[in-house]
């Protein structure tokens, strides 16, 4: 079993989307993005994925230049080719299009010497979606508090 080390997490995409299914996608890159990457210069916040054609592209993914790459580094947000089979990018071209959802990537990280991206199929969230998700997660925590206090309320 390959190690995995979690480069980068898009925690804006958990508060924004309900996740639906998540999937695991390759990703393909020039050598100085992967050492930019295992240096953890990467920014998820903005990107999404979508399908042109037969394949599916990554867009809007920044990844600063490697300070040593000089002629090298290529332009930081470009469109990057995600590596997923064609029948699996037709089945989400096809939730895409039918049911009006959104492909974003949820984390990048390392397995092994690869880099992966972790896709979610994510329908947006209401206002009043992200209020409950709020009041909920301060109830929990309230709760914890007491609990770990070691008094209830």
């Amino acid at each position: 079993m390959a190690a995995i080390k979690t480069v980068a997490v898009n925690r804006k995409a958990r508060h924004e989307y309900h996740v639906l299914e998540n999937i695991e996608a390759g990703i393909e890159l020039v050598g100085t993005e992967v050492k930019s990457i295992r240096m953890g210069n990467v920014n998820l916040k903005e990107a999404w994925a979508e399908v042109r054609g037969s394949e599916m592209y990554l867009l809007d993914m920044h990844i600063s230049p490697y300070e040593k790459g000089n002629i090298f580094n290529r332009d930081p947000v470009r469109k990057r080719r995600l590596l997923l089979h064609k029948s699996e990018i037709r089945r989400l071209q096809q939730q895409v299009k039918t049911k009006g959802l959104t492909l974003v990537p949820l984390s990048l990280y390392l397995k092994g010497s690869l880099v992966k991206v972790e896709l979610g199929l994510c329908k947006g969230k209401k206002l009043y979606d992200k209020r409950a998700d709020a009041a909920d997660r301060d109830a929990r925590r309230t709760i914890d508090r007491a609990v770990k206090s070691g008094r209830a309320e």
